[in-house]
């Protein structure tokens, strides 16, 4: 199936009251095993490009092997550069192949980010791709603090950026090995109340599964950003690996089978939050 845009998974999402999962790739298996979670659920997912992985491998091969694992597949994928923090970045990503960017002016005054998004958002609509953007900074687990989204950000924001979904900060937390986030809820419900776009949530692998489902279910909350969670899976699996294969070289060898665990892992997430049965 060709790769959709983000627009069109999150609006169906926060129709039918359920989120997608936006997965963090970091290489091929990561990939591979998130396409295969989807196809065995039938549920759409969405493929994340960060800083991290473009810094390893150049956008136009990204774009290239996520769309070749997107049209593989009957399932809805989203292919989606995630934490883009200039148009050039942008650009690059939408000339090849990506169907969503994120630009993530969270860091910048409310002025200067809604310039530059609403900027980038005439491309992107000119392309027929969808663009993320970012109000109140989302910090990171053992770096720099979180600035929780106010609700006059919120809807200046969401009114002026041209935007078609806004990640909030709202005690979600990038990198976050625990499931100890304090989510302030009621702060998703009045933001809601004050947009009619899709929410984000970056940093959702320190959000409980209860919760990441309470929210999916009753809010206009409709892509979890889960990157640590999974990562965490493929790390222990390949030590697994090594320390029972010790005389074995081959580095193939060594990351093929963490390809199922990451499978098996992704499952549980994505049904967690996804469509009810």
């Amino acid at each position: 199936m060709t790769a959709v845009t983000l627009s069109k998974l999150l609006n169906k999402a926060n129709k039918y009251n359920y989120a997608i999962a936006g997965l963090v790739v970091l290489g091929w298996e990561d990939a591979l095993a998130f396409v295969e979670a989807a196809e065995q659920t039938k549920i759409p997912i969405i493929l994340q490009a960060g800083p991290s992985c473009r810094a390893h491998t150049p956008i136009p091969v990204l774009g290239k092997m996520f769309r070749h694992l997107a049209d593989q597949t009957k399932i809805p994928i989203c292919c989606h550069i995630d934490h883009s923090y200039t148009l050039k970045e942008c650009k690059e990503g939408i000339d090849s192949g990506f169907t969503s960017v994120m630009y993530d002016g969270s860091k910048l005054s409310l002025k200067e980010n809604i310039k530059i998004t609403s900027k980038i958002a005439k491309i992107t609509k000119s392309y027929n791709v969808s663009l993320e953007g970012e109000v109140g900074l989302v910090g990171y687990h053992k770096g720099i603090n979180s600035e929780g989204t106010t609700l006059f950000e919120a809807k200046k924001f969401s009114n002026e950026s041209g935007i078609d979904a806004m990640a909030i900060s709202v005690g979600n937390t990038h990198l976050q090995t625990s499931k100890i986030a304090k989510i302030d809820y009621n702060k998703i419900k009045q933001i809601e109340k004050l947009s009619n776009i899709p929410l984000v949530l970056h940093g959702s692998s320190g959000i409980s599964y209860n919760l990441r489902k309470k929210i999916a279910r009753n809010t206009k909350v409709a892509k979890f950003n889960i990157g640590t969670e999974l990562r965490m899976i493929a790390g222990e699996s390949l030590k697994d690996n090594i320390k029972k294969n010790k005389k074995t070289f081959d580095r193939l060898q060594l990351i093929k089978p963490t390809v199922k665990n990451i499978t098996k892992a992704t499952i549980k997430v994505i049904q967690n939050i996804g469509p009810k049965k």
